[in-house]
């Protein structure tokens, strides 16, 4: 019997869910997190519906707990399989030492560098900071924009024309990087 091509089992699976939500709800509330919880809930109402025929009338409160419990297992094995990968992957590829954004290049460059992106239209300074702090080649750039890499490629090269432009600008006005004028920011 397919419930969903059977009005009653559509009907009959309401009547099953008003009964077990809340004791479900509240069992799995005791036992984990909201957040795996709500996942829990979720699955267990999905083994209800593609199972109901299996549901016992007079007992679907004690079926979907034990449903529940199955699923609250798996739930914590996928967890605890997740936590062992993390730390397998710190052992054998530690994460790389992390430079604090735009300071990463030196004292001063660092800082002529953050003030010039920050003078740069939002998507000419995107751009370069994927191209540079994220390492991206431009097919990838491309990906995560959602443009062609033809596209990345000559946006690329203007921003960083207009990056060059700015440092050498900040440069020549000899003012401490905070104290420039901030122009061309904001235009997407």
């Amino acid at each position: 019997m397919d419930p969903v091509a059977d009005v009653d089992g559509r009907d009959r699976f309401a009547a099953v869910t008003r009964e077990v939500v809340e004791p479900v709800r509240r069992y799995l509330a005791r036992r984990t997190d909201a957040a795996t919880a709500d996942d829990v809930l979720n699955e267990v109402l999905l083994v209800c519906w593609r199972r109901l025929p299996e549901v016992p009338p007079e007992a679907a409160v004690a079926w979907s707990i034990g449903v529940a419990r199955h699923c609250l297992a798996n739930a914590e094995r996928s967890r605890r399989r997740g936590f062992r990968l993390v730390e397998r992957l710190r052992v054998l590829d530690p994460p790389r030492q992390v430079l604090e954004g735009p300071d990463a290049g030196g004292p001063d460059l660092g800082h002529d560098v953050g003030a010039a992106l920050a003078r740069l239209p939002a998507r000419d300074a995107e751009l370069l900071r994927l191209w540079a702090w994220e390492e991206l080649a431009p097919r990838e750039i491309a990906l995560v924009l959602g443009v062609g890499a033809d596209v990345v490629s000559v946006r690329l090269h203007r921003a960083k024309k207009k990056l060059r432009t700015e440092l050498e600008r900040g440069a020549r006005d000899g003012l401490p990087p905070d104290t420039r004028p901030v122009t061309g920011g904001g235009r997407q």
